[in-house]
């Protein structure tokens, strides 16, 4: 049984995620909380993903 996504392929999903990012991102007007926290347990669960996104 094949499962069908709703994105065809990974990049399609980042680049839907980027541009809801960069809509809410107009209205955002308080700092992440928390953001180091975010950070390390994103590293954590995506950690191959992001290894060419971080320092």
């Amino acid at each position: 049984m094949k499962v069908k996504s709703v994105f065809p392929t990974e990049i399609a999903l980042f680049k839907a995620l980027y541009l809801a990012v960069a809509e809410a991102e107009k209205r955002w007007t308080m700092r992440t909380r928390n953001w180091q926290e975010i950070m390390a347990q994103l590293s954590t669960f995506f950690q191959e993903r992001l290894k060419d996104y971080l320092c």
